[in-house]
């Protein structure tokens, strides 16, 4: 396989809307470049992109795929990412090791949720962008419209650069606004250049006054043979271009249809000519003493590598991607891993093609490659060959919120279980699993339904274990209001020693979370020698409520009289003896049933808040206040207190309710006195379960 340098390498992530068409792309550059012989459609599981089982089942990307293609000297690393928003981890793994990224955009449907996210993905990730207009040959499309859609949304920088030639809602070619060149296109794909009809010609000239005026602020000259009128040459545009794709000054806007492989080959053309490489970034992001800090990237440095993708395959082992950072890596070479300090054997390297593995003896920095059966190795790892080593800046992934407990089908199946999660927990880091030993449940946390589904099918088909989802419980507390004295005595006679303990308690809400234990007995009426069994019985009793099982918190406990027999009398009586009074008690002390009740905050657009807000009262929630977000323009921040219970369905309702526009932070803060209607619901349900 050709080699490549790194200034010849562009790796470019396709960003976009679900069903905007971004594995029809990679599909389309990989027929054209010669890589495919024949175009697979994403809805028949026919695409490389799209070569998980799970993939080809459902019709639609779950995964970052690669797709790299050699055109005119170049080698362009596509790596095709998933549209739905519960595979968002996916989309933030390409975007950490992709040095710019097209984002695809429906020519009928314009700007969409995903087209925005796309974009502020791509901002935060620090890479330049372009959008690519597909499906330009639909009847309905309509460029002017969605251009406009997009330079009011993503500002100044968007300028047009390849646009269609459309008459009685027909695309009959393309223009290029930088070469004034014409393309039209037959059905398959082929096309012949000329000069721009008459009639286009005014358009064009619009059009292409708008693309000089926006590159023109990357270049001094240009700027001043724009302002006075004079001619200004193709390559003159592509060196400004160029220079503004690199400052993000510059998102050209580029038409065309991906299953008709139109301009596709212009598509590549404009990656080669004027995306940046690797080198253009100059620095590379790390991190040192919990801050972040850039280092210069260097070619022929020491070899070092980041992590940015794992693979659970249960047959070829784990499948570690990565992106070689700095240096040259070869499959004779020893990394160390500055994480877990352990050391790695790259005896087998590879390019990869959807599925298709290419073994490779080497890749020089910037490029993206594969190796397998690294064993102390995982997602966000940096290895290097330097003794010192730096750790390279980690992806943050979106916390998940949506919990389901998980149980297996057939009995005996936990280990199995366990043993699939474990696995697939290297694989998704939005992902997170928990054995709740207090509900006695499995609990796993996804971004939505679609993704616990497809985690539900992938520990079917990869570890033949077959599970169910159901609604978790919530951990609720009980605890008392009101002081009462209680008695508890055990009397049993045996044939031998009999057993006997008598106490007297006074219980009462307490500060402290636990038990509050103190004693007042007088006169030797319960020896000293037994206090601890009296403590310890209602340590052991508090784990069980008296309404409906749950632990007992805030409870103080003054043992203040009793008595006991010289024979009779033991630890394991006085035990039993506490735990009657504790029963007698409690019952009536005015128990209450707490719950656990979160702290929430709330990013939506500012259009949407009195939805939100609306909906967080009815979910019991206390609004504490709100207030402009500094993070994102046009976005409020929204903070409550809001009950665990309510909040199980957030995560799909706040997306359905925002578009998707929306997202959440939620923590555990305390736990509070649950509503009477409420209260007598959780202890219906805790009584039926016990019956």
């Amino acid at each position: 396989m050709k080699k490549f340098t790194t200034d010849n390498i562009r790796n470019v992530c396709l960003l976009g809307h679900s069903g905007s068409g971004k594995t029809s792309l990679a599909e389309a550059a990989l027929f054209v470049t010669k890589a495919i012989d024949r175009m697979g459609k994403p809805t028949d599981g026919t695409t490389v992109s799209d070569y998980d089982p799970e993939e080809i089942k459902r019709g639609f990307s779950l995964y970052a795929a690669l797709a790299p293609v050699i055109w005119k000297n170049k080698k362009i690393n596509f790596i095709d990412t998933p549209g739905y928003f519960d595979f968002v981890g996916e989309v933030y793994q390409a975007v950490r090791v992709a040095d710019s990224a097209i984002i695809t955009v429906d020519a009928k449907s314009g700007v969409e949720v995903g087209t925005e996210l796309a974009w502020d993905y791509a901002s935060d990730a620090g890479i330049p962008r372009a959008f690519f207009i597909n499906k330009s040959d639909d009847p309905e499309a309509n460029f002017s419209n969605v251009l406009d859609e997009l330079k009011e949304t993503f500002g100044i920088s968007v300028c047009p650069l390849i646009v269609p030639m459309t008459a009685d809602r027909t695309t009959k070619g393309f223009i290029n606004l930088a070469s004034r060149k014409a393309y039209t296109f037959e059905k398959n794909g082929s096309y012949t250049e000329g000069d721009i009809p008459a009639e286009f010609e005014s358009e064009a000239e619009e059009l292409r006054a708008m693309l000089v005026e926006a590159v023109a602020e990357n270049s001094e000259e240009l700027m001043e043979k724009f302002f006075a009128d004079e001619e200004i040459s193709e390559q003159e545009i592509i060196d400004a271009l160029r220079m503004g794709i690199k400052s993000a000054s510059a998102a050209p806007v580029i038409c065309g249809s991906a299953t008709n492989v139109w301009c596709i080959e212009q598509l590549l053309d404009i990656i080669s000519e004027t995306f940046p490489s690797f080198l253009d970034r100059g620095n590379e992001k790390i991190e040192k003493d919990g801050e972040t800090e850039e280092i210069a990237i260097k070619e022929d440095g020491e070899t070092s590598i980041f992590v940015f993708k794992t693979i659970a395959d249960p047959f070829v082992g784990k499948m570690s991607f990565f992106k070689v950072m700095n240096g040259t890596l070869t499959n004779e070479m020893t990394l160390r891993n500055v994480i877990t300090g352990s050391n790695e054997k790259f005896a087998h390297i590879y390019t990869m093609l959807g599925k298709k593995q290419t073994e490779v003896d080497s890749l020089c920095c910037g490029d993206i490659g594969v190796t397998a059966k690294l064993a102390n190795t995982n997602t966000n790892d940096t290895l290097t060959a330097s003794s010192a080593g730096v750790v390279y800046a980690k992806i943050v992934y979106p916390e998940p919120y949506l919990a389901m407990a998980i149980a297996p089908k057939s009995k005996g199946d936990e280990d199995k279980i366990s043993t699939g999660i474990a696995r697939l927990l290297e694989e998704d880091y939005t992902i997170k699993f928990e054995n709740n030993t207090e509900t006695k449940q499995l609990v796993v946390y996804g971004l939505g339904d679609i993704h616990l589904d497809v985690f539900t099918s992938k520990l079917k088909s990869r570890f033949n274990t077959s599970v169910e989802l159901t609604k978790p419980k919530i951990a609720y507390r009980e605890t008392i209001k009101k002081t009462v004295e209680a008695e508890g005595k055990h009397k049993k006679q045996t044939g031998g020693h009999g057993q006997y303990g008598h106490v007297k308690i006074t219980f009462s809400p307490g500060e402290a979370e636990g038990l509050t234990f103190t004693e007042s007995v007088v006169g030797g009426a319960v020896p000293k020698g037994y206090f601890p069994a009296v403590e310890k019985g209602l340590q052991e009793a508090m784990q069980k409520g008296v309404l409906a099982g749950f632990p007992v918190v805030h409870l103080a406990a003054n043992l203040f009289d009793g008595s006991y027999h010289e024979v009779d009398s033991s630890e394991m009586a006085f035990k039993i003896a506490a735990s009657l009074a504790y029963k007698d008690g409690l019952t009536r002390a005015n128990p209450v049933l707490l719950e656990p009740v979160g702290e929430l905050k709330v990013y939506v657009p500012d259009s949407l808040v009195g939805d939100v807000i609306g909906d967080l009262n009815k979910r019991r929630g206390r609004v504490l206040g709100m207030s402009a977000y500094e993070g994102k323009k046009g976005y409020q921040f929204v903070e409550a207190e809001v009950p665990k219970a309510e909040m199980l369905d957030y995560p799909t309702v706040l997306r359905a309710m925002t578009q998707g526009k929306g997202w959440f932070t939620y923590k555990f803060v305390r736990y509070e006195e649950c509503p009477a209607a409420v209260a007598q619901k959780v202890i219906a349900e805790a009584k039926q379960e016990e019956d």
